[in-house]
């Protein structure tokens, strides 16, 4: 863990670092360095994980596209993700990216389905964040996923 991480709560702390080390690899098509940072994020706390991931793709929609997300927004995100990482990572799952797209903006419903596995989530999560991220930082959108989560639990 680096110390780019000690302005966060001791329980994100993980979650970052593991996240942004999975947004290096991405960046840059390395299977091994992502496979090996996707398990530590897999391995840590799945609603916890969820929360800050789920966060952060919401910023990054909110950002992308400031006069609203429709249908066709959301469709594009799934379509330009999965083309993107598909040819180096086999594990993208479509069925997946779309639950997290749908759980970052609120509207997941439960259909009875079973729930993808912690390492599915995970990766799908870093692929996903990757693709919205292009070049914007990673650590920038995690902190500002921490701080909405913070503000949001002191409204509460």
């Amino acid at each position: 863990m680096t110390s780019t991480w000690r302005h966060l709560p001791a329980a994100a702390r993980p979650i970052a670092a593991a996240t942004d080390a999975a947004v290096a690899a991405a960046r840059i098509d390395d299977g091994e360095a992502f496979g090996k940072a996707v398990d530590d994020l897999a391995a840590l706390d799945p609603v916890q994980v969820g929360l800050i991931l789920g966060t952060a793709v919401r910023l990054l929609l909110e950002d992308l596209h400031p006069d609203g997300l429709d249908g066709d927004d959301v469709r594009e995100a799934l379509e330009h993700c999965v083309r993107w990482a598909a040819p180096w990572q086999d594990d993208i799952d479509p069925r997946v990216v779309l639950i997290l797209l749908a759980g970052a903006l609120g509207v997941l419903e439960d259909d009875g389905e079973p729930q993808p596995k912690p390492e599915a989530v995970a990766a799908n999560a870093a692929l996903l964040l990757t693709d919205l991220l292009g070049p914007r930082s990673a650590p920038d959108y995690l902190t500002a996923a921490l701080q909405e989560i913070e503000r949001s639990q002191l409204n509460d």
